[in-house]
């Protein structure tokens, strides 16, 4: 192993290929699309420079802070509900269900495999008020409350947006939790229990610290997800009532395809890119902190 790896031709030949894959895919489109933010136009039109004008309509653009608020707000609140509701099914996996827990582990990760329209238009029957009432409202009827149309305001869209991909994706970070649950080493757990602890104690004192690397993981894996959600959002509201559930990605979309200006995409798509590099390195700081002192 020592031998293939200090050889610079055996590590180019291993890692070239995936190396080349990744420029192609990943950083010449970006390296395009940056110069693209110095431009306006289309493919049909043609493009010309306009030098930082981009950048200026960016700061001033209210549909651009609109984006930016509702991104950040839905990628903090999904998240959350994803990596706790996951934890929360990993520990009733380990420790109650334990080795009956197959079952339930693949009920719970049978929305991951759904279609995303498939699931959208789930939701929106669910919680639809016309032309029929959708189960949710019928049931509101049926204690006596009135029928609320949740995807004609911005709140109540906002929650069953956070609802449905928290429902879809809970069951993928549940098994992903559950992988790093399984690690912990049963001497431990046992040692544990013998002085005293047990339950919440044993949870926050020897569970979480002991999972925390492959808490860091799912947390980060998630944010960046979320800040990147665009096929739920189409789905289920396509960015209505309005632009109230419209997102970064989607506001990118369409400033480049329904509005045919490639170059200011191009600088939203950019805006999107720091904000994930920021937010991943905020997280990474955070999880530097030792969670077993204190």
């Amino acid at each position: 192993m020592h031998r293939v790896l200090g050889d610079r031709r055996a590590i180019a030949i291993l890692v070239g290929p995936a190396l080349l894959v990744y420029s192609l895919v990943m950083l010449i489109p970006m390296v395009w699309s940056l110069g693209y933010s110095f431009t306006k136009g289309n493919t049909i039109e043609g493009f010309t420079g306009n030098g930082v004008a981009n950048f200026t309509h960016l700061f001033d653009d209210p549909a651009v802070r609109d984006a930016l608020w509702f991104t950040l707000k839905y990628a903090v609140v999904v998240t959350v509900g994803q990596v706790v509701t996951g934890y929360l099914l990993a520990l009733l996996y380990v420790f109650f269900l334990k080795r009956a827990s197959a079952l339930v582990r693949t009920l719970a990760f049978f929305p991951v495999v759904l279609p995303t329209v498939a699931v959208g238009l789930l939701f929106q029957k669910l919680f639809q008020v016309a032309p029929q009432t959708g189960p949710v409202n019928s049931l509101l009827n049926a204690v006596g409350l009135e029928s609320i149309d949740f995807f004609g305001t911005a709140g109540h869209a906002f929650w069953v947006l956070v609802l449905m991909d928290v429902w879809r994706s809970m069951g993928f970070y549940a098994v992903l939790l559950f992988a790093g649950l399984v690690d912990i080493p049963e001497e431990v757990l046992e040692s544990a229990r013998l002085d005293g602890a047990s339950g919440l104690r044993l949870v926050r004192h020897i569970v979480l610290p002991l999972s925390f690397p492959v808490l860091m993981s799912s947390l980060i894996f998630s944010i960046n997800g979320t800040l990147k959600v665009f096929d739920s959002i189409v789905a289920l509201t396509n960015g209505g009532p309005g632009n109230a559930t419209t997102p970064l990605t989607l506001y990118m979309f369409q400033t480049s395809f329904t509005y045919s200006d490639y170059g200011y995409g191009s600088t939203i798509a950019l805006l999107l890119t720091v904000v994930c590099l920021l937010v991943t390195l905020v997280v990474f700081r955070v999880s530097r902190r030792d969670l077993t002192k204190g």
